[in-house]
C-alpha cells in the first residue's frame, strides 16, 4: 500500500511538470485571449490618477499554472543545485549560524531557506512553490498596476523566455529583483532614501541588484534626459577601453565575494552575449527613441521612468555582447521588465488604433519567432 501510495504521488507530480513548453503559449492565447474579452476592468490609483486595469482574481488566474510549473520543475537550469542546496540547508539555530560563517555569499537567501525549512521540513517542491508564488505576485502586481494592457506585458514576460531564465534557473538572483520591483513606486515619489534600504535587503540575496544604487539615480527625469545620454556616452568608452576597464573590475572586486569573477574559467571562455539577443531586448529603447515626442507631450512619470530603464537595459546588453554574456548579461533583468510594462502604451500612443493593431500583431509574432529560435535552435528544449 505504502509503494502504492509512493507510485501514486509521483505520477501526479509528474503530471504536474511541465515537460511541453508550447503550454507555456497554449495557456496564454486560450485563457488569457478569452479573460481579454470577458473580464471587465477595474479602477487602480497610480500616482493619484485612476487607471483602469485586470480585476486581480482575473491576473491570478492567468498566473496561476506559471507558479505550479516552476514549482514541479525538474533537470532545469540550476533546479537540482537549488534542490540539493535546500536538502542540505540547517534549520534555524547553532547550525545555521555555522552554515553561514562558511557560506558568506548571499546570506538573506541562506535565512530565508533556513527559515522556510524549518516550518516545511524537506519538502523542495513546496519550497520551490513558495518562492513561485512570491515571484509571481510581485510580477503580476507590477503589470496591473503599471502596465495599460496586463496580457500583452505577461505575454512578453512568458514568451521572451524571461520566465524559464528566472523563475526556473536564476531564483535567487530573481527574489532580488522582484524586491526591488515593490519599490517602483518609491522610486517614482523619489523616496530615494526607502529605495535604497529595499535594494540593500534584495542584495542580501543576490549582490547584483546593488548595481540599481547608482541607476534609481540615472533613470529619474524625463525620457532619454541628459543624465541618460552621459551613461550612454560612458558605456561607450567602457565598451572602447574594455580591457582596462576589466582589469579595473578585478582590482575592485579583489577584496569581495566576487574576487575570482575575472580569472575563472567561465569569464576566459564568455564570448559575450549573443548580438541577435541584445537587439532583440533593446526593442522597447529603439521604439521609445522613434516616439520620443508623444513621450514628452505626455510627460507622464511612469513612462518616463519605464522608457529610461529601456534604455538601461539596451546598454547593459551592449556591454554584454563585448564583455560576458553570463555575468553582465544577467544585469539587465533589473530593468527589464518595466520596458514589458511600457511596451503597450508606446505602441497605442505613437500609431493610429488601426496601426496599434498591426504592430501588436507583428510584435506577437516576432516574440513567438524568438521563442522557438530560444528553445529549440538555442537550448534544443523543443
Amino acid at each position: 500500500d505504502a509503494r502504492r501510495s509512493r507510485h501514486r504521488r509521483s505520477s501526479e507530480e509528474q503530471n504536474m511538470t511541465l515537460t511541453n513548453y508550447w503550454w507555456l503559449l497554449i495557456w496564454l492565447v486560450l485563457v488569457g485571449g478569452l479573460l481579454v474579452v470577458v473580464v471587465p476592468k477595474k479602477p487602480v490609483q497610480v500616482l493619484d490618477k485612476t487607471e483602469y486595469r485586470w480585476s486581480w482574481g482575473a491576473s491570478l488566474l492567468l498566473a496561476c499554472p506559471y507558479v505550479i510549473w516552476a514549482a514541479t520543475r525538474v533537470n532545469f537550469g540550476d533546479t537540482e543545485v537549488y534542490r540539493k542546496m535546500f536538502r542540505d540547508m540547517p534549520t534555524l539555530g547553532k547550525a545555521l549560524a555555522e552554515y553561514l560563517a562558511e557560506h558568506g555569499k548571499d546570506q538573506g537567501f541562506t535565512v530565508l531557506a533556513a527559515t522556510l525549512k524549518t516550518f516545511i521540513g524537506n519538502n523542495d517542491k513546496l519550497f520551490f512553490f513558495l518562492i513561485a508564488v512570491f515571484q509571481m505576485f510581485c510580477i503580476v502586481y507590477f503589470f496591473r498596476r503599471y502596465s495599460t494592457n496586463f496580457f500583452l506585458s505577461m505575454f512578453m514576460f512568458v514568451v521572451s523566455t524571461d520566465y524559464l531564465s528566472w523563475m526556473f534557473n536564476g531564483m535567487r538572483q530573481f527574489i532580488a529583483v522582484c524586491i526591488i520591483l515593490l519599490s517602483f513606486e518609491l522610486i517614482l515619489r523619489k523616496k530615494v532614501l526607502w529605495a535604497i534600504a529595499v535594494i540593500l535587503l534584495a542584495a542580501t540575496f543576490h549582490a547584483s541588484a546593488l548595481m540599481m544604487i547608482p541607476l534609481i539615480f540615472v533613470i529619474q527625469g524625463r525620457a532619454w534626459n541628459r543624465k541618460m545620454l552621459l551613461f550612454l556616452a560612458c558605456v561607450g568608452v567602457a565598451i572602447l577601453l574594455i580591457d582596462p576597464f576589466i582589469l579595473l573590475l578585478d582590482s575592485v572586486l579583489a577584496e569581495t565575494q566576487y574576487s575570482d569573477l575575472i580569472t575563472n574559467d567561465i569569464w576566459k571562455n564568455d564570448n559575450g552575449a549573443n548580438p541577435l539577443r541584445a537587439l532583440f531586448y533593446s526593442i522597447p529603447a529603439i521604439l521609445s527613441l522613434i516616439g520620443k515626442r508623444c513621450i514628452d507631450q505626455e510627460n507622464s512619470a511612469v513612462v518616463n521612468l519605464c522608457v529610461n530603464c529601456c534604455a538601461c537595459t539596451a546598454i547593459l546588453y551592449l556591454v554584454s555582447v563585448f564583455s560576458s554574456g553570463i555575468y553582465i548579461g544577467r544585469l539587465p533583468v533589473y530593468t527589464t521588465l518595466q520596458g514589458y510594462a511600457v511596451m503597450p502604451w508606446l505602441i497605442n500612443h505613437m500609431f493610429t488604433k488601426q496601426s496599434a493593431k498591426i504592430i501588436a500583431g507583428g510584435l506577437v509574432l516576432g516574440f513567438v519567432a524568438f521563442f522557438y529560435y530560444q528553445m529549440h535552435i538555442a537550448w534544443n528544449a523543443l
